[in-house]
C-alpha cells in the first residue's frame, strides 16, 4: 500500500488497474498530495512488484483470477467503514479496472465523490446510480465498445461524463497512450471536482492501525 499522509481532513483513495501500484500511480498519487490530500493507494494484487506494461495480458489474467473486481470492491467497501469517522472529506479516484471499482462504490454512504478514469467495465453495470457526485473520463476510441452508446445511457444517472481525444491509457505519461493535452484537460477537471467537493476542515483524526487491516503490504 501507498499512502501519503499531510493530516488532511480530505482524502482520496487511488484505485490502480491490472498492473498494480506502479510508476504511474505513484507519480499521481504524489501530485494529489501536493494539493494538500492525505491519499492513500492499495494494493488490490497484494504482490511485492506491480506488472509491466508489457506483460499486459499475465497481468489481466492474474486480476480477474485471483482478485476479481467482486472482491476489490468488498475490500473498499470495509476500507470506507473503517475510515468514514476520521476524515470529513472521502473521494476515490480509479483508473481503468479501477474506476469500474470505484464506480462500482459510488452507492455507499460516506463517499463524497468519485472520479473514474476510463472504466470499460462500466459497461457491465449500467444499473448503478450514483449516491455522491460522480464524474466519468472516457478516451474517444475503446477496442471492445462504443463509448458514445455508453455515455447516452450513463449520462441519464445525473453524472458529470467527459470524452478526451485519444486511447484508453490517454492519462498515464509512462504508457505508450499517452495523450499530453488530453492528459492535462482531465487532470484540470478531476483536481477542479475535488476542489468543488471538499471543504476547508480541520486535521482530521490521526491514522490508526485497523484502518489498513484489509489489505496486505
Amino acid at each position: 500500500m501507498l499512502q501519503l499522509l499531510n493530516k488532511s481532513g480530505n482524502l482520496v483513495i487511488v484505485l490502480h488497474e491490472i498492473y498494480g501500484i506502479n510508476q504511474h500511480m505513484e507519480s499521481f498519487c504524489h501530485l494529489l498530495s501536493k494539493q494538500n490530500f492525505d491519499v492513500i493507494c492499495p494494493n488490490l494484487l497484494e504482490r511485492e512488484h506491480p506488472f509491466d506494461y508489457s506483460e499486459e495480458k499475465t497481468a489481466y489474467h492474474n486480476f480477474m483470477e485471483n482478485v476479481g473486481i467482486s472482491k476489490a470492491v468488498h475490500k473498499i467497501k470495509n476500507l470506507l467503514i473503517d475510515i468514514k469517522n476520521d476524515y470529513q472529506k472521502i473521494f476515490i479516484i480509479g483508473f481503468s479496472v479501477g474506476a469500474t471499482v470505484a464506480w462500482l462504490c459510488s452507492e455507499e454512504d460516506g463517499l463524497d465523490g468519485v472520479v473514474a478514469y476510463y472504466g470499460s467495465r462500466i459497461r457491465n453495470y449500467e444499473q448503478i446510480v450514483p449516491l455522491c457526485p460522480t464524474i466519468l473520463f472516457f478516451p474517444q476510441e475503446e477496442q471492445s465498445f462504443n463509448v458514445d452508446e455508453l455515455i447516452s445511457i450513463l449520462d441519464k444517472k445525473n453524472v458529470e461524463i467527459h470524452k478526451f481525444n485519444g486511447q484508453h491509457g490517454f492519462s498515464d505519461p509512462f504508457s505508450t497512450k499517452f495523450n499530453e493535452k488530453s492528459y492535462k484537460s482531465a487532470y484540470n477537471e478531476m483536481l477542479n471536482f475535488l476542489k468543488r467537493h471538499e471543504k476547508s476542515t480541520a486535521n482530521a483524526m490521526p491514522f490508526v492501525v485497523h484502518i489498513f487491516k484489509h489489505f496486505k503490504e
